[in-house]
């Protein structure tokens, strides 16, 4: 008999998979990693952290957020601003189709697989709950994470640039989000924490970053 455990786990199997085919490596943890394979176990761990209630769905959807992201290259776009905009929708669309495919190989219905798909294509942000705990998820783990190499990316960036950039960032979190940063609950890069700290001093208790 499959029991709801059993398909999950298959869900999961399936994610892994796909994103340990990501022919770029990166090296974490003393290990070399398929580069999407590290970054799902990293939104996975962060959703422990910040919202361990959070059901199958969401669990898989925040797995499969990056879901074959290499095989959508920024380059194959015109590299201006309309560009950029419609590869990331056809990206986000594509990982959403993905993500919903292989919930459904598992063994999930149309109302899970569905809800996998819209949070992962980024549909309804602040309104669709799915949506806002895995953008939540992406930002948390894209400070802790991500952000010190994307300074080290753009040495040109000015600081009001890159206070701009994380500005936006916060905004697009929820306030619990927020205040599991202000609270201190992820490891921010030494160098970049006064930054952080200038872009969020309008928040109550930003001191506690």
């Amino acid at each position: 008999m499959t029991t709801s455990q059993d398909v999950y786990s298959r869900a999961i199997e399936l994610i892994d998979a796909a994103n340990g085919a990501d022919p770029n490596r990166v090296e974490a943890d003393g290990r070399e990693w398929p580069k999407e394979l590290l970054y799902s176990e990293r939104m996975s761990d962060m959703l422990e952290r910040y919202a361990p209630d959070a059901d199958a769905a969401q669990r898989l959807a925040i797995r499969a957020q990056h879901i074959e992201r290499w095989k959508s290259s920024r380059s194959d776009y015109p590299m201006d601003r309309i560009g950029y905009l419609k590869w990331r929708k056809d990206l986000y669309k594509m990982q959403g189709a993905t993500a919903a495919r292989l919930a459904r190989e598992a063994g999930y219905g149309d109302d899970v697989a569905t809800r996998i798909e819209n949070a992962v294509a980024k549909k309804n942000l602040k309104t669709n709950p799915d949506t806002q705990l895995l953008e939540d998820v992406t930002d948390l783990v894209f400070m802790e994470h991500y952000m010190l190499e994307f300074v080290g990316k753009h040495p040109d960036y000015s600081e009001e640039k890159w206070i701009d950039i994380i500005r936006k960032t916060w905004n697009k979190m929820s306030e619990r989000a927020h205040e599991f940063i202000l609270a201190g609950k992820i490891e921010l890069p030494e160098s970049l924490r006064p930054l952080v700290l200038k872009a969020v001093a309008d928040d109550s208790g930003a001191a506690g970053v």
